[in-house]
């Protein structure tokens, strides 16, 4: 089974390059940008709580986070494999995915790492505002805690996939096609 953590600052391309290695490798998708949506959009009670960190740009606790992905996984059977995209944020989320993907026999394969300047990244969210809806992509100060935010607390856990040597750092900038292909070129 191929499991990927795909992992970037925000703006980096995480979505667009999911949809890609999900259409080669048969993978199934898990954003928690598009479980903590669709939950906002619902209304349910944990969309709403997300929604209180989400609209700061801070990041929606780690022991919600990880409730809300492990019933996600358990919802397919006999998959290839999954794409994390946007997870784990923290170091006690990756170790929790271990603990739980271990446990089911299926460790995590490996971690993709997008790597994009920031100016880049600022450029990339301002766009993806006029064309997506999203709000949080609209507002530079949001934007800039946002970024500041994975550097802070989620960049550290490409150190803990690097000490397993799973971590593989992929250039971020280019044509979509040219990310794509350096992409492949790493999973095989």
């Amino acid at each position: 089974m191929l499991n990927v953590v795909l992992f970037g600052p925000p703006g980096a391309g995480k979505g667009t390059q999911s949809e890609r290695l999900i259409t080669k490798y048969g993978l199934v998708h898990l954003s928690t940008g598009d479980i903590f949506r669709a939950n906002i959009k619902g209304q349910t009670a944990l969309g709403q709580l997300a929604k209180s960190y989400i609209d700061k740009g801070a990041l929606v606790p780690d022991e919600v986070t990880i409730g809300l992905l492990t019933s996600e996984v358990e919802k397919h059977e006999d998959p290839k494999g999954f794409i994390f995209d946007g997870f784990p944020r923290t170091t006690a989320q990756a170790e929790a995915l271990d603990k739980y993907l271990d446990a089911r026999n299926t460790p995590i394969t490996m971690m993709l790492s997008l790597v994009v300047p920031e100016d880049e990244l600022k450029t990339r969210l301002l766009e993806r505002a006029k064309t997506s809806g999203r709000t949080d992509d609209a507002d530079p100060k949001i934007i800039e805690n946002r970024i500041a935010t994975y550097h802070k607390e989620t960049a550290p856990v490409a150190n803990f996939y690097g000490a397993q040597d799973k971590l593989h750092t992929i250039d971020g900038v280019g044509s979509i096609d040219s990310i794509t292909e350096r992409l492949y070129a790493v999973i095989g």
